[in-house]
């Protein structure tokens, strides 16, 4: 049983940073996808980033060249490094797993945190 617990939200105004961590306890067969998704009040879950076994990364449209995913597959991390964060940033952010080695987009993941909040006020 795979079990992941986010870290790293809180409160930023406008342009500032934030670094996400997900821990991941259980084993993960270090090819398969991880990804970052995001919830905001009244609105679906949406993929924000994923990243493949190999370190090849994709991203939402809405925060390409903004957020950074990486991990560090030794000690089962997760990482999302968000910059120049925006008041629609502001969300719930899970980290999850698919059990999969590609399309690592995709919205059909496995496993999933419980979350972390992110606010980003104007």
């Amino acid at each position: 049983q795979v079990q992941l617990v986010e870290s790293g939200g809180g409160s930023v105004q406008a342009g500032g940073s934030l670094r996400l961590s997900c821990a991941a306890s259980g084993y993960i067969y270090f090819r398969y996808c991880m990804g970052w998704f995001r919830q905001a009040p009244g609105k679906e879950r949406e993929v924000v980033a994923g990243i493949d076994g190999d370190g090849r990364t994709s991203y939402a449209h809405s925060v390409k060249d903004r957020f950074t995913i990486s991990r560090d597959n030794a000690k089962n991390q997760l990482f999302l490094q968000m910059n120049s964060l925006k008041p629609e940033d502001t969300a719930m952010y899970y980290c999850a797993v698919r059990f999969a080695r590609n399309n690592c987009l995709s919205s059909v993941y496995n496993n999933w945190g419980r979350g972390t909040q992110v606010t980003v006020s104007s």
